[in-house]
């Protein structure tokens, strides 16, 4: 299709083949990012805030004695920060950054299932009314169920941001 996203191999070498997706919930909106991004999720729980972070980086927590900075990407959207329940859950994710592999963690409101797109299911990020800055969308995904949008995590995850997480596993080393 001449509308279908493809950027950057992000939905697979050949055309035509489908590839997995994390979907989760934040603020009853679905979203989606590759499962190759995803190493595993996590229970919500303790976090400890650092001083002087923006609003959105909830603060770091201990990943069998690492120190993963904790995104909160509602807050991240512009949202209020996220009040946690039984469903909340953190996402653990590795980004190559900076030619390093970089752990972060993301508070979600649930996470719902691993889906299979295909680039043809992908349609172009709209101009407006996606809810969160369309910067932010790699595509929107069609399914039976409405729209499912396709996170570009880099985008999410800008260079300033980056280097905010990492001055914040720093602190809390």
């Amino acid at each position: 299709m001449s509308n279908a996203v493809q950027p950057s191999g992000a939905y697979g070498g050949l055309a035509g083949h489908s590839v997995q997706h994390l979907s989760f919930r934040v603020r009853q909106a679905r979203y989606a990012l590759p499962i190759d991004l995803v190493r595993e999720i996590i229970e919500y729980g303790e976090i400890t805030t650092v001083p002087m972070m923006p609003v959105f980086i909830h603060g770091v927590i201990n990943l069998r004695g690492n120190v993963v900075p904790v995104l909160d990407l509602a807050a991240r959207f512009g949202f209020e920060l996220t009040v946690p329940s039984k469903r909340t859950c953190i996402v653990i994710i590795e980004l190559a950054l900076d030619d390093q592999q970089q752990r972060i963690g993301l508070v979600v409101d649930a996470v719902d299932a691993v889906l299979d797109i295909a680039p043809g299911e992908v349609e172009p990020p709209p101009p407006f009314g996606a809810g969160i800055r369309t910067d932010f969308i790699l595509g929107m995904a069609r399914s039976d169920n409405g729209f499912t949008i396709i996170l570009d995590m880099r985008r999410v995850l800008s260079l300033d941001d980056i280097r905010q997480l990492s001055l914040a596993a720093a602190q809390g080393a």
